[in-house]
């Protein structure tokens, strides 16, 4: 196993995991792999990418479309003078 410090942390965020750790049975640097491990987890889940296209792609993925009337578009060639 690798060994991971992280410096600079503030009281506020110190205090937060010593909380949460003493909710959860755990020591704060228990809660710190465990959040740590649950971060990656996700992230890998929904397929490692914070994208726009994956934002989009959230934002909308939830929403009832059925029913949905979408309107067709003429497609339109773009006018290029010939020189």
């Amino acid at each position: 196993m690798a060994v991971l410090t992280v410096r600079n942390v503030d009281d506020e965020t110190r205090a937060g995991l010593k909380q949460l750790g003493a909710e959860h049975g755990r020591s704060m640097e228990g809660e710190a792999r465990v959040i740590l491990a649950e971060a990656v987890r996700s992230r890998r889940a929904a397929g490692g990418t914070n994208g726009l296209g994956s934002r989009i792609h959230a934002l909308f993925a939830g929403l009832d479309w059925e029913g949905v009337e979408r309107q067709a578009e003429t497609v339109r060639v773009a006018p290029f003078d010939e020189q």
